[in-house]
């Protein structure tokens, strides 16, 4: 008897492959999201090259890290920052594509070691999802 064709043999996935994401604070996730920022700066690097999923950390903005935010909104020309309060925390808040890792660049958010260089960045429905360390796998 001759083997069976492998449509028969086993199923195709139709489920859209695991993406990846990274965890950012806020408000620099919004920054990145929003095409104001185009470097996140980590202490390794990546060889990934590919649209990721940003996720927004759960933890509260804290008022430094909003003043500093402020600062940076009025340096850049940013209008209309949100409040503090007015962040999404805690889910996934958009995508950008990673097209580099550097170790120097000229880009005003670069302050290294490594900076993962982004491109496309958009705003997507916020969707609740806890974060994780590191570029991680999201169904």
């Amino acid at each position: 008897m001759p083997p069976k064709p492998a449509s028969e043999v086993t199923k195709e996935d139709k489920s859209p492959p695991a993406q990846r994401a990274l965890s950012v604070r806020q408000p620099w996730a919004w920054l990145i999201v929003n095409g104001y920022k185009d470097i996140e700066n980590r202490v390794w690097s990546t060889k990934v090259r590919e649209r990721i999923l940003i996720h927004a950390a759960a933890k509260s903005v804290t008022q430094d890290d909003y003043d500093e935010f402020l600062e940076v909104c009025r340096e850049r020309r940013i209008k209309n920052p949100p409040d503090r309060k007015g962040f999404d925390l805690g889910g996934i808040v958009g995508s950008a594509e990673i097209v580099d890792c550097v170790e120097a660049s000229r880009s005003y958010w670069f302050n290294g070691p490594y900076g993962f260089v982004l491109k496309g960045a958009r705003t997507t429905p916020f969707k609740p999802l806890k974060g994780m360390l590191g570029l991680f796998r999201v169904e």
